[in-house]
């Protein structure tokens, strides 16, 4: 994009009742101090910013005479397309045009803001405004319009073992083909905040692992030892357990004749209370007496009746005997089964198999320790396998920080080579090592070894049109240049763009004019 003044009015703007100016591609003013030529440089910017050329709120009101209204205009050429751009107050208020047609504010600006970026603009328009900027802003304007360096350029650089290695024979070191991988999902700043997320997480985690295993180490410790032979201890406690089987299966026949017993025993009692019972309801009706009244109304019975009721008596007592005989011929059958019935003895048996438990105790004892130590390394070797995993996600989240220093200093190292490359006199600082080692952004321009601020006013001339011409180059954007106290500077190169030469000369009035070549 090329940009040109074709020409500037003002109306009442401080000292300026009425200019008109056209401009060349060198055009020259000259003239005493307070004649003017400052205030006609500040013509475009406060049209376009309402800013000095410095940047800086201005107030253009005159303050010698009075005026009916304030206005600027600036006819700019852009690319060939031409635009009248104008700015004015009136009544205390500003107003805005564009193309002689009044504007609002947001409609001005929004043109405005779609022309040029403002501080390239006042950058190249006014080479001391980039001086005024802060330093990351004036870092951020110059590495704007630098290509960047290409992530597969720092890896190869990183990986060089010597100068002049030939590109096609960089083999890629471990830092950087790791990086090579992992940047093809995440930028290295998101790849920098999940590693150091990673690393501060495992540190703590690898701190609980190692105190788990040191913990369940202890406790193995604190277990019985390991049998000498686990085999041998098992085979003992299968010998001992077979035993007690085969006891208890003896133990078990016993035990069922002896039930069988036990059963008959107490159903014979159970029929012994049985018939004991039948006899006493037996006696109870033989010992009735048979009475010959009846017993309610005290009448004497017939003899009819008296025979009734020894009959009953009889009935009763044939019924009782016969259940009484009953029982005692059941009993008698159950005590014949219990005879052929021997009781078994089981006591040594028993003992026998009191004896063998208590053999397995010992056995048991050992086989559960040994699974109690097994089931304790199983945690130990599982303690230990993420005690180690944990260390491994650490360790690759530190190489992969350190793999993205390494990167950033070489790009750091690159770009500063290639932005210093820009410049023949100005020496350009991008970084400053800080005492950890690390890099961090700065931005310092030196010239012969001197500050921008301690340069003398011809050498920060000089220095601002190098840095100017190198923006203009870089961005693209060719625009007008204005070199105030151009009399202090012995000879200026024709610039990319128009240029604009402020002399003072004493006792003169204010001259524009165009001239042509170079200026002394």
């Amino acid at each position: 994009m090329e940009i040109k003044i074709n020409s500037l009015r003002a109306h009442n703007f401080k000292a300026h009742r009425d200019l008109s100016v056209e401009f060349g591609d060198t055009t020259q003013i000259t003239g005493d101090n307070g004649s003017g030529k400052s205030t006609t440089l500040e013509l475009p910017t406060w049209t376009l910013y309402g800013t000095d050329t410095m940047g800086s709120k201005l107030d253009p009101t005159p303050t010698n005479y009075k005026y009916d209204h304030v206005l600027s205009e600036t006819l700019l050429d852009i690319d060939g397309k031409q635009a009248l751009l104008g700015r004015g107050i009136e009544k205390g208020k500003t107003t805005y045009y564009i193309n002689e047609v009044p504007s609002k504010a947001g409609d001005f600006d929004e043109i405005v803001k779609s022309l040029f970026d403002k501080d390239l603009f006042l950058s190249l328009y006014n080479p001391s405004y980039f001086f005024t900027l802060h330093w990351s802003t004036q870092r951020d304007l110059l590495l704007r319009y630098v290509t960047p360096v290409s992530n597969k350029e720092v890896f190869m650089e990183m990986s060089r073992t010597s100068p002049d290695e030939k590109a096609k024979d960089i083999k890629l070191n471990p830092q950087a083909s790791k990086l090579s991988e992992l940047v093809k999902k995440h930028t290295l700043q998101q790849l920098g905040e999940i590693h150091k997320k990673n690393k501060n997480d495992k540190d703590t985690a690898y701190k609980r692992a190692q105190g788990r295993t040191e913990a369940l180490v202890d406790q193995l410790q604190k277990l019985p030892a390991a049998p000498e032979d686990i085999e041998a201890a098992k085979a003992e406690d299968a010998a001992l357990l077979e035993q007690i089987r085969a006891l208890e299966a003896q133990t078990d026949l016993a035990g069922e004749t002896n039930r069988k017993r036990t059963v008959l025993e107490s159903t014979i009692q159970s029929l012994q209370r049985q018939i004991a019972q039948a006899k006493d309801n037996y006696m109870r009706v033989y010992n009735e007496a048979i009475e010959d009244h009846c017993p309610a109304c005290k009448r004497p019975l017939d003899t009819e009746s008296v025979d009734a009721v020894t009959a009953n008596k009889e009935r009763r007592k044939e019924e009782l005997r016969n259940a009484h005989q009953k029982l005692i011929d059941e009993r008698k059958e159950l005590e014949t089964k219990l005879a052929a019935i021997e009781p078994v003895d089981v006591s040594e048996q028993n003992a026998r198999i009191r004896e063998l438990e208590q053999q397995r105790d010992r056995t048991a004892d050992i086989i559960a320790a040994h699974k109690s130590r097994q089931g304790m390394q199983a945690d130990i070797d599982k303690a230990r396998a993420d005690e180690a995993e944990t260390l491994a996600s650490r360790n690759d989240s530190i190489f992969v920080l350190d793999a993205i220093k390494a990167f950033e200093a070489k790009e750091a190292e690159l770009q500063a080579a290639k932005v210093q490359s820009l410049f023949s006199t100005l020496s350009i600082s991008l970084f400053k090592n800080q005492k950890n080692g690390e890099r961090k952004p700065d931005f310092v321009i030196e010239m012969d070894g001197k500050a921008y601020p301690l340069l003398s006013l011809s050498e920060s001339v000089r220095a601002g049109l190098e840095l100017r011409e190198v923006l203009s180059n870089q961005s693209g954007v060719i625009a007008p240049v204005a070199v105030d106290n151009s009399e202090s500077v012995f000879k200026i190169k024709q610039p990319s763009g128009q240029l604009i030469l402020v002399k003072a000369v004493e006792d003169a009035p204010l001259e524009i004019k165009q001239i042509g070549g170079e200026a002394a």
